[in-house]
């Protein structure tokens, strides 16, 4: 049993909220735009993390970070990408990935707009955490945590915290 937290799109800041949030998790995953070095190191100095870069992300967080990331944890195998979209609507490169590896869990970001749905087309569910920097048009900073045990995702639980 593996507890995770998926978070994107800190665009260079990091509430103080979502590093409490997940101080249970076992690994974190940040689905892109971190915007600063630090952001990744000070979350790699919490928990074991997993990192895509986004389109905002400069050569350091790039150097860092790998564009995609397909891996399996426990019996649950990750597509992890910035750019993504949602059932029905995904990125040209995101579905190529996905008709590829065809995995259990998708996650990315970018859109700023927190997104749990499940896709019958790929038997998949879909994860966008939203945002959980300061920049951008969201009216809240969000972020998610889950257990997968085996196969199975469960406890879900989101964090929503008003910006300011």
């Amino acid at each position: 049993m593996k507890r995770i937290g998926i978070l994107s799109d800190t665009h260079g800041s990091l509430n103080p909220g979502v590093l409490n949030f997940f101080t249970p998790v076992d690994e974190i995953w940040h689905a892109g735009d971190i915007g600063d070095i630090g952001i990744h190191d000070q979350l790699a100095a919490l928990k074991p993390l997993r990192a895509v870069y986004g389109n905002m992300d400069g050569k350091e967080i790039r150097f860092a970070c790998r564009e995609s990331l397909v891996f399996t944890v426990e019996g649950v195998k990750v597509v992890m990408i910035h750019i993504g979209g949602y059932p029905g609507r995904y990125d040209r490169k995101a579905k190529s990935i996905i008709e590829t590896v065809r995995p259990k869990l998708f996650v990315c970001g970018h859109s700023h707009i927190l997104k749990v749905m499940y896709d019958r087309k790929y038997a998949m569910l879909t994860v966008n955490p939203g945002a959980a920097g300061n920049s951008g048009f969201h009216q809240s900073i969000t972020a998610v945590r889950f257990v997968i045990d085996g196969d199975q995702m469960k406890e879900m639980e989101v964090i929503d915290i008003p910006r300011k």
